[in-house]
């Protein structure tokens, strides 16, 4: 196998081994030869090496061990979001909203029922645009955007990178990132570049090492962040804004998935001249997630590429979901009740943080479904010790890229009621107490 992996360049290198492992000659677990002998067979530096196997990593073909080696990747899917199957755990892991908070669609079906969709019409149903532009645009700087509408916010994030990318395109990430954006960036074969987060978001450096290294895309949470609850700062913001200021045709999406839920306020990385942007917000956490339905507004260069894939046909977005969205919305009693969601999933989190504080384990419920947990110990042998005690929690190395290791645990936990959350953050302290005993 050694000798079949050929190229000059990281780009070539990486290439030989993905055509080998597409004819089979290379199968998941094997290990790839060290830097330091490939360098001396194919007669390159070994930096070359180095950064054809950063390459195979970021895009999910190897993973990188330290002194395990490089190996090839278990095709396994990743991680998706949802509940566990079979399991007899109470799940806080699931990302999931609360049903009970989710508005009777029964009324307003009743109401726009009647009127036949045939081929031909336009992508946006004319009620929901209408209503939807003001929605958009009182937060993007550009003053001239387009609107169309996907099946869900990872519909319209893979055909936004799709639209503008090529296989081993970069895309930037924020890390630790949600779920489906790295299954979606890996499908599409390309390379995902890590950008750190921390309280206020995406970092300034972490942004700028990935624009120096290439990217063509960068995805951005602006606030709610998954899974840190992290929301971008205005003064965040403006620095990310002057630093894309030099790279105006590197695609920014921005997915604003908890927008009219979120207590922080929206704040665009997008500045006034960019060229190439997409602000996405999907209704599924707020009107549910079998509401599979997204708006996106973009430039119109991006607006008319994303309309062409979604003609009318087996691509298209049910006019009668986008009615339904639209009745909805605007309801003036259903977006009280959205917001009335908001509130609730923004106290019940604050008050598991508080629980969590009294058991001392410090936490911040931040913004969004989920509370990000930070341990003092490794969060595998935590939701280990937490399985014994009958919880099952999301680890953060699902969501992570660079990291090899997390310290994090994501739960969901805002559809607890106080006596079982109570005993959660009391399970969460015995486990960790555990894993310390068990290190010694």
């Amino acid at each position: 196998m050694d000798d079949s992996i050929a190229g000059r360049t990281a780009a070539e290198i990486a290439g030989s081994v993905r055509m080998l492992r597409d004819r089979g000659e290379l199968r998941a677990g094997e290990l790839l030869p060290p830097v330091r002998a490939l360098a001396q067979q194919l007669g390159v530096n070994r930096n070359t090496i180095v950064a054809a196997y950063r390459q195979l990593t970021q895009a999910g073909v190897v993973v990188t061990r330290g002194r395990g080696g490089t190996r090839l990747a278990d095709p396994a899917p990743v991680a998706q979001e949802g509940y566990a199957r079979d399991s007899a755990l109470r799940d806080v892991g699931t990302g999931n909203p609360d049903p009970r908070w989710i508005p009777d669609p029964s009324a307003a079906l009743a109401a726009i029922a009647g009127r036949t969709v045939l081929y031909g019409e336009p992508v946006i149903d004319a009620g929901l645009e209408q209503w939807a532009h003001p929605w958009m645009a009182q937060d993007l700087a550009p003053a001239d955007i387009r609107l169309t509408v996907t099946s869900g916010a990872v519909d319209a994030v893979e055909r936004l990178l799709n639209q503008a990318l090529t296989r081993d395109d970069a895309v930037a990430l924020e890390d630790p990132c949600w779920l489906a954006g790295i299954q979606t960036v890996r499908l599409g074969g390309y390379r995902a570049v890590a950008v750190p987060t921390d309280d206020e978001g995406m970092t300034v450096e972490g942004l700028r090492a990935a624009l120096d290294e290439g990217v063509r895309a960068v995805i951005c949470t602006p606030r709610a962040q998954n899974p840190t609850g992290a929301s971008l700062s205005a003064a965040r913001a403006v620095a990310l804004r002057e630093l894309l200021r030099a790279h105006p045709y590197v695609l920014v999406i921005e997915d604003d998935h908890f927008s009219l839920l979120s207590q922080q306020p929206f704040h665009s990385i997008v500045g006034p001249e960019h060229r190439r942007f997409a602000l996405v917000r999907s209704v599924s956490k707020f009107l549910g997630p079998d509401m599979c339905l997204a708006v996106t507004a973009s430039d119109p260069d991006t607006a008319q590429r994303l309309a062409l894939r979604l003609s009318p046909g087996t691509t298209w977005v049910s006019h009668l979901l986008q009615r339904l969205a639209h009745a909805l919305l605007a309801d003036p009693a259903v977006r009280d009740r959205i917001a009335d969601a908001g509130v609730h999933y923004a106290q019940r989190n604050a008050a598991f943080a508080a629980r969590l504080a009294d058991a001392g384990l410090p936490a911040s419920a931040g913004d969004g479904l989920n509370v990000w947990v930070a341990l003092p110990v490794a969060a595998r042998r935590a939701a280990d010790q937490l399985r014994r005690r009958g919880w099952l929690a999301r680890s953060g190395d699902e969501f992570g890229l660079d990291e090899p290791a997390s310290r994090h645990l994501r739960l969901t936990v805002h559809d607890l009621d106080d006596p079982d959350a109570a005993q959660l953050a009391a399970a969460l302290a015995a486990s960790v107490r555990a894993v310390d005993a068990e290190m010694g």
